[in-house]
């Protein structure tokens, strides 16, 4: 009985252990935290570096001493017959004597030990390992920065949602305290009956527009989840919101960055490419040279007409050899000429390709930067415009309840004013958006 209790009470605090680990309310930078450690593609990832690791060593390996066991045993069904001169044995010249050789059953166990001594692809083996590390460990730095650039993403796209369904949810109010003023001043015969019905039309496009958002805010919220590696139906709150992430995110010392492309990501991984066709080249020169391999074995051999083999009088016989080998590539018939040259045609490929990698690298840079500047002129155009909007409907609105305004200009202000509101949403999620792109292509996440 009190083993089951401490298996049951082991079971809920393990339950309660996992069920701790995933976040129900986060902020932006505790959301980009959590997706670097359990995003499935930055997992995967950091498996590729540990997977990188392990082929190092692999390659190391094959130059380090190699030592092999071999057991056989051979049981002849049937014995080969040999025929020889019967003359040997005392015969007549021109007759045959038949004869078989050796036991009807035979076991041998022996052990070799390998070693390179000189192999020069060996060599550029090791150093290809080195640069294929280099290779994983860039290749998890663009992740994370790809990863990082998603959570913002996909973070800002639920808090637009969130903003946009509070903007309908106060306009819906709005309209329907004008939708019902307006019904009564028609039913007391002081109005029209096409401002009654304007108000509707605009009142239920901002209902339809509001339920969109709705089903869109859903699958923002299911959009973060697999991005941060959670489940798609968690549930999470956002801690922080369009406003304040907008007001961070502004920042024009980020506009005088000096562009240096050979710090980028996408440089290294160029420059990267280019190495490891510059060691391959050096494999293809490699095949031209000769290899000296060593050796060294050694084993016991039995035989026997019956199984005799585990048996403590058995007699074993030993024997041991050591050699070396020594390969000696002479003529190929421009087979390794062709190889090295194509190599090299490859080679020289990369070097362009790193070259016109640096000149895009700085045109995005500036495209980044040119981006963002727009981003945050135009949230402050936004801001300016909703303000003018915001007015402009007021004094509408009182025009047409004075009776100087037609429903019809009050309809044109206030889809004005639904406008501007979604134009200045989208503003600062641009403001977020391009500083993000500005600091993943320029490999910077620490600026301000």
């Amino acid at each position: 009985m009190r083993k089951t209790l401490i298996l049951i009470t082991s079971l809920i605090i393990t339950s309660i252990g996992f069920s701790q680990e995933k976040p129900t309310s986060l902020s932006l930078q505790e959301a980009i935290d959590y997706a670097l450690q359990n995003n499935r593609s930055a997992i995967n990832a950091a498996r590729d570096i540990d997977a990188a690791k392990q082929q190092k060593w692999e390659t190391t390996a094959t130059g380090l001493p190699q030592l092999s066991a071999k057991v056989d045993y051979q049981n002849f069904l049937k014995q080969q017959v040999q025929v020889i001169p019967a003359e040997f044995f005392g015969g007549q010249p021109g007759e045959f004597a038949e004869v078989t050789f050796g036991t009807k059953q035979n076991m041998t166990a022996f052990a070799t030990l390998n070693q390179k001594i000189f192999d020069g692809s060996y060599i550029v083996g090791l150093q290809s390992a080195k640069v294929f590390l280099e290779i994983s460990k860039n290749a998890k730095v663009k992740t994370d920065l790809e990863v990082r650039k998603a959570v913002i993403e996909a973070y800002g796209n639920v808090l637009l949602a969130e903003e946009s369904i509070k903007i309908f949810e106060r306009n819906i109010e709005v309209l329907d305290k004008n939708l019902f003023e307006t019904q009564k001043i028609y039913e007391n015969g002081l109005g029209e009956e096409e401002s009654v019905e304007q108000l509707q039309i605009t009142l239920s496009g901002v209902k339809s527009n509001l339920n969109n958002v709705e089903r869109l805010k859903t699958l923002a919220y299911q959009m973060l989840n697999i991005t941060l590696g959670l489940d798609v139906y968690n549930n999470l709150v956002l801690t922080d919101s369009l406003e304040s992430l907008t007001d961070q995110n502004i920042s024009l010392s980020m506009l005088e960055v000096e562009a240096n492309p050979e710090s980028t990501i996408d440089y290294l991984i160029a420059e990267n490419d280019t190495e490891s066709k510059s060691l391959l080249l050096k494999l293809e020169k490699s095949k031209a040279l000769p290899t000296l391999n060593a050796f060294i074995n050694g084993g016991y051999s039995a035989f026997s007409n019956k199984f005799t083999f585990a048996n403590s009088n058995q007699d074993w016989f030993g024997s041991s050899l050591v050699g070396v080998s020594l390969d000696i590539p002479i003529f190929s018939s421009g087979m390794r000429s062709a190889s090295t040259q194509r190599a090299q045609i490859n080679y020289e490929k990369a070097k362009t390709e790193l070259t016109e990698t640096e000149q895009r690298i700085k045109l995005q840079i500036e495209s980044a930067k040119s981006d963002y500047q727009f981003a945050i002129e135009d949230y402050q155009n936004k801001k300016e415009n909703l303000a003018l909007a915001e007015r402009i409907e007021r004094k509408n609105q009182t025009k047409f309840f004075e009776g100087i305004g037609s429903s019809f200009e009050l309809r044109q202000a206030q889809t004005q004013l639904y406008t501007a509101q979604q134009e200045l949403l989208q503003a600062m999620l641009d403001v977020i958006n391009s500083k993000t792109a500005l600091e993943t292509v320029l490999n910077n996440t620490t600026l301000n």
